[in-house]
């Protein structure tokens, strides 16, 4: 990518909370702010014997629908936003891809739920594409998108392995963008009915249904940034994205009870702990925590929104905070936060927070330069949330890296120490009375990674995308024989 596209890949959010805003938060639905912790000492060493996690663990893999199904505009499926925003060129995206084909996942999804039971996953997280189901995101529903999803949940079903149900992840149908998109309230609304549909067809299932995908990193790329579908430069857009996000998840919520859906409903959120580089940039870290964290936690879980998430002061969300609070109507903060059984988490690593309010390196990166890895932060971040908001079970939704390019795609050594230390503070984290009753790794299947196109990998399964063949990387057999022992042991 090029200019300001190249600063903020697949969920970086460095730089641009530092910006400058346009004044304090007058709502009077928002609430104050706690300081967050910092993820940057670590006493705890791992013990020298397996740490064994709880029966009844679930380990599963995740993927999305955009990353790997391709038949972009098979069987009545409509263009959505990531359709328009990689065939457009303009150098969108790093090797000027697309999701045309990815990973042919649909029509080669028996092979690929054949690794998932040679994996040995009680789970898998899967998407569904809203545009496949529903072209225009309005009015009339495609049956053969509806066929093909139920063909997976049979699929599923057949190979004994419970499914994790993404309503959206990022891929909204073009028409509903070119009226106006995620910044418009009517997005929420069309999303509400849409999820009536999905419901309908399938709420007899009982599975883990997941609202919607990393809202923060939806509004923020793709609309503040710029760097992510739908390409708008805007923090007000931002802003408004995340309200009417969180909105569509509320109304999902109600619309769940109302279909007397079977298993449990909650969102998806990344996350990620932040810590001062300097003693006097406290506010400025607060601020971050409040746009990184607390502007998606506090809604859903205590209904209000934080008072230093948008504002003037370094490290805020630089959109209009009078315009932001006008879009919160009487009942939006009750409706979001609708009692949900179930709070995913995604942890890929945490940041620092220097005097500008800008998110900075504080710990080694992976080959995606936004991600900062550090296993104890997941430690942190999920102790925190037991802290400070009511209980709820907690899922890690999303949790991998990409290949490292100094080794052999298929001898990935880097991912499993990657993910054994993750395993081993998720363990300590049960230890110390988190309710987490599950881990996805992200991803089971290399795939269209967003603005990076094919040039990183996250898979536990080599995907040449030329044939694609599939191939097991070395991490897949590791992670087969944890969740076999449900154990990680030591290094």
């Amino acid at each position: 990518m090029t200019g300001s596209e190249s600063s903020f890949t697949r969920r970086q959010l460095f730089g641009a909370a530092g910006a400058v805003a346009l004044g304090g938060l007058t709502a009077t639905t928002l609430a104050g702010c706690t300081a967050p912790v910092a993820p940057t000492a670590s006493t705890w060493t791992p013990p020298a014997t397996p740490m064994r996690f709880p029966k009844g663990y679930v380990w599963g893999a995740a993927t999305s629908a955009y990353q790997i199904e391709g038949a972009w505009n098979v069987d009545g499926k409509g263009p959505s936003i990531w359709d328009t925003f990689s065939q457009a060129g303009l150098g969108h995206i790093a090797d000027g891809s697309t999701g045309d084909v990815a990973a042919d996942h649909y029509h080669r999804w028996e092979g690929d739920f054949d690794l998932l039971k040679t994996l040995g996953v009680g789970a898998y997280r899967f998407s569904l594409s809203w545009p496949r189901i529903q072209p225009t995101g309005a009015g009339a529903v495609n049956q053969k998108g509806l066929d093909f999803y139920k063909q997976l949940l049979d699929g599923l079903a057949e190979r004994d392995i419970r499914p994790a149900v993404t309503l959206f992840h990022w891929d909204l149908p073009q028409a509903l963008q070119d009226a106006g998109g995620w910044p418009s309230r009517d997005t929420a609304n069309r999303f509400a009915d849409y999820a009536d549909i999905v419901f309908g067809a399938f709420g007899d299932i009982d599975a883990e249904w997941l609202t919607l995908n990393e809202p923060k990193t939806l509004a923020f790329n793709g609309y503040w940034y710029g760097s992510h579908a739908p390409g708008i430069m805007d923090p007000n857009a931002a802003a408004a994205a995340v309200h009417h996000q969180l909105l569509a998840h509320g109304l999902t919520v109600q619309a769940f009870g109302a279909h007397n859906v079977k298993g449990r409903i909650g969102p998806v959120l990344n996350l990620t702990p932040v810590t001062p580089t300097d003693p006097a940039a406290k506010d400025q870290t607060e601020n971050v925590d409040a746009v990184q964290n607390r502007l998606f936690l506090d809604p859903v879980l205590k209904g209000s929104y934080p008072t230093n998430a948008i504002g003037t002061e370094n490290g805020q969300l630089p959109a209009d905070p009078d315009q932001f609070a006008a879009l919160v109507r009487d009942g939006d903060l009750a409706t979001i936060s609708s009692p949900i059984g179930m709070l995913g988490v995604n942890y890929y690593g945490v940041a620092g927070v220097d005097l500008n309010g800008t998110m900075v390196k504080i710990h080694k990166t992976s080959s995606a330069t936004w991600q900062q890895i550090w296993a104890p932060g997941l430690y942190t971040l999920l102790t925190r949330i037991k802290r400070d908001y009511k209980k709820v079970p907690i899922i890690i939704t999303e949790n991998g890296i990409p290949d490292d390019p100094m080794q052999n795609g298929l001898n990935d050594s880097a991912r499993i120490d990657y993910l054994r230390s993750h395993f081993q503070q998720a363990a300590r984290a049960i230890e110390a009375g988190v309710p987490l009753e599950g881990h996805y790794v992200w991803a089971l299947i290399d795939n269209f990674e967003w603005a990076e196109g094919y040039t990183e990998r996250f898979g536990l399964v080599n995907v040449n995308f030329d044939t694609q063949k599939r191939s097991p990387k070395k991490s897949f057999d590791w992670y087969r024989g944890v969740i076999a022992k449900n154990a990680v042991a030591p290094k």
